[in-house]
């Protein structure tokens, strides 16, 4: 399997986080980048150095707006009296009434959902790098190889057109199921991530051309807390073309590949020309978020699972946080689909 990864997105290392009204430790640290590669290593699988894709790739997903948020809010912030070491929103629109706001705070709090995504000197260019990475590893199987690996840091299953949240700023799996339309009338996206992929179901509820499907936790009293359900299926040309299977808390592997077989089998009666899997790692049971309790085996099971669907298929890297277990993970994952 051919794999990519940015070395520049290790410079993002946001600090900030909020848990339960307490500053904590933001997991989406820079050390995952390295627990990564070494399962990556231990698979016997070597990455290479996406190319620079142009800005236009962002803006078919993303709105310019946003993007040019993303590029300049750091600077925009360090501008302020008295600013913090990294953009974290304080307030937020609410109301039927809005208007888009000039000044920088209440630009963070208009794009950014929550306190998981602190913008720092090097989230830009680490988030423009992992989309660059998405882009590579599509771009592989567009050409034709049966599937390719891109190690995205940071994530991006929960970015919407214009906001951030949950450590995620660019959408690299929509922004890679985007570029394959141009080689595929249909592209199906699995989310196996352990939290819901609200900002891929976003990006495309309005649309019939994409298929989302999302496997995760449920969501009440878990993020991202409003989405996830199973009634959510789509809206207008996208009506069908969504699929939420929500699992309880804390359950093992059984439920959860069992699940996997049930969005296999709705993707298979759509029949898109390509897969873009949104690979979350954060389902294992030694995980901090603690939402499944999926065995380091599980993974393995997953990736012969979804490899036997045989469809050609971009793996994006989505979550899986710091734990003794996450190389473990991702070598358990790259092995099981490459002894199919």
């Amino acid at each position: 399997m051919i794999c990519f990864f940015a070395p520049e997105t290790t410079q993002h290392d946001p600090q900030f986080f909020l848990m339960r009204g307490m500053v904590s430790p933001n997991n989406e640290r820079a050390e995952r980048a390295e627990l990564l590669l070494q399962g990556l290593t231990m698979a016997g699988l070597t990455p290479h150095p996406p190319a620079v894709f142009p800005d236009a790739v962002l803006t078919q997903v993303h709105t310019p707006r946003y993007v040019d948020f993303l590029r300049t809010a750091y600077v925009d912030w360090q501008s302020l009296p008295d600013a913090g070491g990294e953009v974290v929103a304080n307030v937020h629109p609410v109301g039927r009434v809005r208007h888009y706001p000039g000044g920088i705070v209440a630009r963070a709090g208009w794009h950014m959902a929550d306190t998981a995504c602190p913008i720092g000197p090097h989230t830009w260019t680490a988030a423009r790098r992992a989309a660059d990475t998405a882009l590579a590893a599509a771009q592989g199987v567009a050409d034709g190889a049966p599937a390719a690996y891109a190690l995205c840091r940071p994530p991006g299953h929960h970015a919407m057109a214009e906001i951030a949240g949950g450590h995620c700023f660019l959408n690299n799996a929509a922004i890679a199921a985007q570029h394959l339309r141009a080689t595929h009338d249909r592209v199906a996206v699995l989310d196996i991530d352990v939290h819901h992929g609200n900002g891929t179901q976003d990006i495309f509820y309005d649309r019939g051309d994409v298929l989302t499907v999302s496997v995760h936790a449920e969501t009440d009293g878990f993020y991202p807390f409003f989405t996830g359900y199973d009634d959510e299926i789509g809206t207008g040309a996208g009506s069908g073309a969504n699929l939420n299977i929500a699992l309880p808390r804390h359950g093992p592997d059984a439920p959860w590949l069992a699940a996997i077989d049930g969005a296999l089998d709705r993707i298979k009666t759509y029949d898109p020309g390509v897969l873009v899997l949104s690979l979350g790692l954060d389902a294992h049971v030694d995980d901090p978020f603690q939402g499944l309790s999926i065995s380091t085996q599980g993974f393995t099971a997953a990736a012969q699972r979804i490899k036997a669907a045989q469809i050609p298929t971009v793996i994006i890297q989505e979550g899986g946080y710091v734990s003794p277990h996450l190389s473990l993970c991702l070598c358990a994952f790259m092995i099981g689909w490459t002894t199919v």
